[in-house]
């Protein structure tokens, strides 16, 4: 098992979320390639990963992504911005 990064903005991003009316789940510490959250506000979900910067995608995060629909957030104004 591959042990969980968590990026240095994942905070701000899930906080972000928060107050723009996102339920958020933080699976940050889930690590093995699941996303970093999973939101729901209005009948809309959405498994996010949450990216520092240029941080790329690990092997194991390509291949979930891969498999089910993964929104990545960069930054608040990502998060501000997610419909």
């Amino acid at each position: 098992m591959r042990a969980a990064k968590i990026d240095r903005n994942h905070a701000s991003v899930v906080s972000a979320l928060r107050s723009c009316g996102w339920l958020v789940l933080s699976l940050a510490r889930l690590g093995n390639g699941a996303p970093d959250a999973l939101a729901y506000r209005q009948g809309v979900w959405h498994l996010i990963e949450i990216k520092a910067g240029r941080n790329k995608l690990t092997p194991m995060q390509t291949t979930f992504h891969g498999v089910w629909p993964v929104t990545i957030l960069r930054s608040v104004d990502d998060a501000i911005e997610l419909r």
